[in-house]
């Protein structure tokens, strides 16, 4: 069996041949993202291995099916960047990793709550500038201001109980609401409208769908509490990136905390410190020029748990697919 990866780096190669210790598969990485300008790399290959940022049209499924394609086998819980009706059409099976590290990525959240908060990040650079006068770093107590979580699967659940641990009180939007753990943990749902109105901290933990695209916006933007914390660690789209800078310029918004942006698949994961060019996209360069707004490269799912958990479920789902066995990871649109 043969596996070609995009999107590939170091620390993805290490775990993938460690864990493929015990399949034997062929494999070939490749640190680009998948496009049509190569995606003739494809052809002898079995399955094809992707992650977040890599996007395939309609035309690419149906060059991926000429080519021998048999599975578009995803490293991550998204699969807004597929079209999965056209995928069941012309018999390309797809799967993911619904799940790789709750913890991970809400703990990541929470850090960079934390960051932004009490300016940890401005502080460690005044620091190593010898510069310790502590002027312009306060923040505030945790305990007892509201977040509202928005999103309560298993990552949300991990930052409400997070949050309850710090004192917080918890305000939760979700369309399926778990009533049963939300009275173990101690939180409760609200509305949208309620949540924008009350909370000190908004964080997202919800997948994107067509019914979520841009749910933070210039309209909900203005419904929030002067001053409240944003934090995004699902996906870029969630938030309508010319709409939060407007806010940030008026002053309502305190500060942003974003480990995704709409645009990030030229960006993220890359390193261009030595770039001419830099950021061409001007809307990620407005939103970095903010001196309250804190930006990582996607990497709340970065921890040796999450890639473990990452490379054993892909694997799996590649083995029991040509094993004819159950698949409990397939993609449903």
């Amino acid at each position: 069996m043969k596996i070609i990866f995009f999107s590939s780096k170091p620390y993805v190669e290490t775990m993938f041949n460690k864990i493929n210790q015990s399949y034997n598969f062929k494999m070939t990485f490749h640190d680009s993202h998948i496009s049509p300008d190569n995606i003739s790399l494809v052809k002898g290959f079995d399955v094809v291995c992707l992650f977040v940022n890599d996007h395939v049209t309609v035309e690419m499924l149906h060059e991926l099916k000429n080519n021998g394609c048999k599975m578009i086998a995803l490293r991550c819980s998204g699969f807004n960047n597929i079209p999965i009706d056209e995928a069941k059409k012309i018999g390309i099976q797809v799967v993911r990793v619904p799940a790789y590290s709750p913890y991970a990525v809400a703990e990541y959240a929470f850090a960079l709550l934390l960051t932004l908060n009490r300016k940890i990040h401005k502080a460690y650079n005044r620091v190593r500038d010898f510069n310790f006068n502590i002027d312009g770093l306060v923040g505030f107590d945790l305990n007892e201001k509201t977040i509202g979580i928005i999103g309560t699967g298993a990552i949300g659940k991990v930052m409400a109980k997070i949050a309850v641990g710090f004192g917080m009180k918890v305000m939760a939007y979700d369309i399926y609401k778990d009533e049963e753990y939300a009275k173990k943990i101690g939180f409760a749902y609200y509305t949208l409208e309620e949540i924008y109105k009350n909370c000190d901290v908004i964080s997202l933990h919800c997948p994107l769908t067509k019914d979520n695209h841009h749910l933070i916006n210039d309209e909900s933007l203005a419904k929030m509490k002067k001053n409240v914390f944003i934090i995004n660690i699902s996906r870029g789209a969630l938030i309508e990136t010319v709409d939060l800078i407007k806010h940030l310029k008026n002053g309502h918004i305190g500060a942003v905390a974003l480990d995704v942006y709409e645009e990030e698949e030229q960006y993220f994961f890359e390193d261009l410190s030595s770039s001419a060019m830099g950021v061409e996209d001007d809307i990620l360069a407005r939103i970095l020029s903010f001196n309250n707004t804190l930006v990582t490269s996607h990497q709340g799912f970065l921890t040796n748990e999450a890639l473990d958990k990452i490379a054993t479920v892909t694997l799996t789902n590649i083995h029991d697919f040509f094993a004819n066995n159950k698949l409990t990871n397939v993609v449903h649109n």
